[in-house]
């Protein structure tokens, strides 16, 4: 059986989740009239998923079902006295753990953008000062 870890399904999720939740929403008002458009239940779930946990569950979910890719590929295989629960379970498990990940990829983006944000407006606003001063 083998054990090692697949990351496609996590950084498709994580991909998915910043393209939806992050920016779509920035692009114009196109995407937010679509979403205003949907029907009741569907607006609710765009907007009640922006938890990164728990839409990167329903993505890996649908991921797995689209492309086969498994995270944990040991869990393939799930014990024969789980019968017929053990593939949906198998599912359900795996797409948790994907979720986990998501999480903590998103989460890391962020950590790292505000840093990153703010050099970049301190090298700029030292760039402008010596422009000024080179102007005097």
């Amino acid at each position: 059986m083998e054990s090692d870890v697949n990351f496609e399904l996590v950084l498709i999720a994580a991909a998915i989740h910043i393209l939806f939740w992050e920016k779509m929403p920035e692009w114009g008002t196109l995407f937010m009239r679509i979403i205003d458009a949907l029907p009741g239940p569907l607006r609710t779930l765009y907007y009640d998923w922006k938890c990164p946990y728990c839409a990167g569950f329903w993505i890996a979910l649908a991921l797995h079902g689209l492309t086969g890719f498994w995270f944990l590929p040991m869990l393939v295989e799930m014990p024969a006295y789980l019968g017929v629960i053990g593939a949906p379970l198998a599912w359900v498990l795996d797409a948790l753990a994907v979720a986990m990940l998501v999480v903590v990829v998103i989460l890391s983006i962020k950590a790292i953008g505000l840093p990153a944000m703010k050099a970049h407006q301190m090298r700029a606003e030292f760039m402008q000062s010596m422009a000024k001063e080179e102007k005097r």
